[in-house]
């Protein structure tokens, strides 16, 4: 079960080691296009359908017809990646349960957004888990979970690669435990006493919103956290939007006020609210994305 890139590479895992994957469960055909009128399947649907596994596409969880095709399959196991909250007729349903595979070290980042909010924190590691579902959206028994680390220079888009590869790992050796020990694994409960939690919620355009009266540390990860998408932007001249994709730290002191612009030399600074950050990548509304000095150019800025 499962809808974007990051839950085919778990899917393609479990059909190149021959695994008997007997449907897959996406969500529905997306309206794309000026008018919505093209239906465009799901990353999951379009690996499913080129092999010719079943495709359930249920708009609603709860569906007594979508229940019952999914009965008819008899699967032992169902493996999540990357999907929706499933009601419980759904998780109970296989003899060996429903296991989730998580891109975080629960139960630090329940949420749908934990790789992003890893970065945003300036997390130096995060992970993959493996946990059975239960009522509650990421709170089931940790099952397995293996670890990886976030260079200070990377980006979400390294993070993200790194954890859907280690993600459709961590899935194979689970279905195995799983497996050998004919449904019953140990695992254990979430415990959270004595921590404080850090959730990741789904992200919107307005928490994109850069706010430069914080140290530039912050903003240097809050950038490279939502980097390449869906993009750390502010507003420019003329009511544009400017989205930055890539900054670098400098140890020079600001020299305005937080949120102005400085261009030295080609180059192009802005101020936070201790030191600036030098801009890298960035992209104009109506512009393709561009390094800063091709920007400068074109505004005839050197």
């Amino acid at each position: 079960m499962g809808t974007p890139e990051f839950a085919v590479a778990t899917l393609q895992s479990l059909v190149e080691n021959n695994y008997n994957v007997v449907a897959v469960v996406t969500q529905p055909d997306k309206p794309v296009g000026r008018h919505g009128s093209v239906l465009q399947p799901s990353q999951v649907k379009q690996y499913a359908v080129a092999h010719d596994i079943p495709v359930l596409q249920p708009e609603k969880m709860k569906d007594e017809v979508f229940v019952e095709q999914l009965r008819s399959f008899n699967a032992d196991l169902q493996v999540v990646v990357a999907f929706r909250m499933l009601p419980e007729v759904v998780w109970s349903m296989p003899r060996y349960g429903t296991f989730n595979v998580h891109a975080a070290l629960l139960p630090q980042y329940r949420g749908a957004a934990p790789i992003n909010w890893a970065v945003i924190n300036g997390e130096t590691q995060t992970g993959v888990t493996t946990f059975f579902l239960d009522h509650d959206i990421d709170t089931g028994r940790i099952i397995m979970q293996r670890t990886f680390d976030i260079p200070d220079d990377a980006d979400v888009e390294y993070v993200y690669d790194g954890l859907m590869r280690l993600g459709a790992e961590i899935a194979l050796a689970t279905v195995d435990k799983i497996i050998e020990g004919n449904g019953h694994v140990e695992s254990m409960e979430q415990d959270i006493s004595d921590m404080e939690l850090r959730n990741a919620p789904k992200i919107f355009k307005d928490t994109c919103l850069i706010n430069w009266n914080q140290p530039a540390k912050h903003v240097y990860d809050f950038i490279r956290g939502l980097s390449p998408y869906p993009g750390a932007w502010t507003s420019f001249t003329d009511n544009k939007v400017l989205k930055i994709f890539k900054t670098v730290k400098t140890v020079c002191n600001s020299t305005g006020e937080a949120g102005t612009i400085v261009y030295e030399k080609g180059r192009m600074f802005i101020n936070c609210a201790d030191l600036q950050l030098e801009i890298i990548e960035l992209q104009v509304s109506g512009k393709k994305r561009m390094s800063a000095r091709d920007f400068l150019n074109g505004l005839k800025i050197v």
